[in-house]
């Protein structure tokens, strides 16, 4: 198995490589009757491309979405939903010089290890632009939790190497941020940041947080189909992912007990440090979750290496690559959780009978 498929109740299926002619997914388990349209898609695909600013990798994909089934006359029918982008703008010959050497960071030696082989051009199966898919499904399941259950999804890029970014939370001006911040004031910060490590030629990683609210009270197991644990194994599975934080995450460390649990009075809850889940069981609270990006390993700067036949030799990676990938990850990181969230919805309601 090459396990290439997420969910239960909800199954996502990516297929497809970074500089093949195309990639694709096929959504298994939507109910019958949304309605939803490829320009619906085309917009949460539009967030997450490249090219957004100077700050992204360079590479300019068209992303046309195509609904080849499970859709008739504009809602879903209940049976698998296909959907399929070309790729437009690869260029394969930028990979050409490592197809016998390992770049450090990256997939190369592990995949070798796995398989005997890989595709080197850009990425293979391991690239990022595998995400666009699930991007593309992740605004079928985020309308649906919206129109079913009035759930509302809103990440944003909480800190960009050193620089944390929401310290002024505006949600209305994440989306036309370059950055996805919420805050129009640290954006020339970041600018300026993002403008000296480009020049460097170097890399940062970055911080992205997610927040669901309107999530009813009781999706997720006890023990092993927790939906903290389910949002982890979704978020780590995102390219670059180092980390991932529900609620107060490792700052659950330096706190007391007392500090640390969330107080109920009749009224509700008096805080949320367990980010809305208790005991892998959703709370009614907010759904808050926390991924740690690392820095992009392609570089321009050499570095030391070694070959298939385990030779020292120095790499420089050329090609396009976004020097904080978590830029862009803000898209991403919302479709997991509403992938999740669906997923959870459709295997509680399937438990209660309703």
């Amino acid at each position: 198995m090459s396990f290439n498929t997420f969910g239960r109740a909800l199954r996502l299926t990516t297929w497809g490589e970074s500089h093949g002619p195309a990639i694709g997914c096929v959504l298994d388990g939507c109910p019958p009757g949304l309605a939803i349209s490829e320009e619906e898609i085309r917009a949460e695909l539009a967030r997450r491309a490249t090219g957004r600013s100077r700050h992204t990798s360079q590479r300019r994909e068209k992303d046309e979405v195509k609904i080849l089934s499970g859709m008739f006359e504009g809602r879903t029918t209940g049976t698998p939903i296909s959907l399929f982008i070309e790729n437009t703008d690869a260029r394969s010959r930028d990979y050409s010089e490592i197809s016998r050497q390992y770049r450090p960071g990256h997939a190369d030696f592990t995949y070798d290890a796995k398989y005997g082989t890989r595709d080197y051009r850009g990425g293979g199966r391991s690239s990022a632009r595998e995400t666009t898919m699930r991007v593309a499904a992740g605004a079928i399941a985020r309308k649906w939790l919206k129109q079913e259950y009035d759930i509302g999804i809103q990440g944003w890029l909480a800190q960009l190497g050193p620089i944390r970014t929401d310290e002024q939370r505006d949600w209305d001006v994440v989306d036309d941020s370059p950055f996805f911040v919420p805050s129009t004031d640290i954006v020339p910060e970041l600018e300026g940041f993002m403008d000296a490590l480009r020049k460097s030629g170097d890399s940062v990683g970055a911080r992205v947080n997610c927040r669901a609210w309107n999530v009813p009270a009781g999706l997720g197991e006890p023990v092993y189909g927790k939906l903290d644990a389910d949002l982890a194994t979704a978020m780590m599975s995102i390219n670059a992912t180092k980390g991932v934080e529900i609620g107060a995450g490792f700052d659950s460390v330096a706190q007391k007990g007392t500090e640390h649990r969330d107080e109920m009075t009749p009224e509700g809850f008096l805080g949320n440090q367990a980010g809305g889940i208790l005991g892998g069981i959703s709370s009614g609270q907010e759904v808050v979750v926390s991924v740690a990006f690392k820095p992009t390993s392609s570089l321009r700067i050499p570095c030391r290496s070694i070959d298939v036949d385990g030779q020292p030799i120095e790499v420089v990676t050329k090609g396009r690559h976004d020097p904080c990938v978590g830029i862009r990850a803000t898209p991403i990181v919302e479709a997991m959780m509403a992938l999740t969230l669906m997923d959870h919805v459709l295997r509680h309601r399937g438990q209660i009978g309703t």
